[in-house]
């Protein structure tokens, strides 16, 4: 069944049997730190989105979007797009130790939660398109109290919302247990899908095939 985030809260109380206020309370973050290990678990195609910008010239760093977790590419327009090499900050600060060095950018790296480094410091404001992996809208926030992962991965949210509440209740180890174990079988099917389904077509790969244990 798919969830809404009213069915949800109501289907971890009954299966935790807490209807303790404080619990009541926190159920929101506990759903959302289920989410957050979920999303950094797997990356799943329908989470790529492409977004332009441009960079600043003279200026070192590049924003991300607010919903960013993690690249695919970055590529700016130079009469013709070029792709940067993705590089560790230490990297680029080694190569262009002075940000007053001015070029066409070759590398980028993550600086921070909420930035690119570049190297070497942009000469101009190219027009950028960035290719990422994004984190969708919780389903504690969204307009209708619906979710992707409710809707299409309600298996493994469910039992990653257990994990998540029962750690919260500091629950008994052989019932985490339990639940971790069904969070995981449920989070491989995800990830079957995903990284594996989701990503080749049977005509130029065959059909998936699953290993013999």
């Amino acid at each position: 069944m798919a969830w809404t985030y009213t069915t949800l809260k109501s289907a971890m109380q009954d299966y935790l049997q807490n209807t303790e206020t404080t619990f009541v309370n926190d159920l929101a973050t506990i759903i959302v730190q289920a989410e957050n290990r979920i999303l950094k678990s797997v990356q799943l195609p329908d989470f790529r989105k492409n977004t332009t910008g441009s960079m600043t010239s003279g200026n070192a760093y590049l924003g991300t979007p607010t919903d960013f977790m993690a690249p695919y590419s970055l590529a700016l327009d130079n009469s013709g797009y070029e792709y940067l090499i993705f590089k560790d900050v230490n990297f680029i600060r080694e190569a262009y130790p002075v940000s007053s060095t001015t070029g066409t950018p070759k590398y980028y790296g993550i600086f921070d939660d909420s930035s690119f480094i570049l190297g070497p410091t942009p000469n101009s404001g190219y027009t950028v398109e960035l290719h990422y992996f994004y984190k969708p809208t919780s389903i504690t926030t969204s307009g209708d109290g619906t979710s992707w992962l409710g809707d299409n991965a309600e298996t493994v949210l469910f039992y990653g919302c257990l994990v998540e509440g029962y750690t919260f209740m500091k629950g008994e180890p052989d019932m985490m247990a339990v639940y971790q174990k069904q969070y995981e079988d449920a989070l491989m099917r995800l990830k079957s899908l995903g990284e594996g389904y989701s990503t080749t077509d049977n005509y130029r790969s065959g059909a998936v095939r699953a290993q013999k244990t």
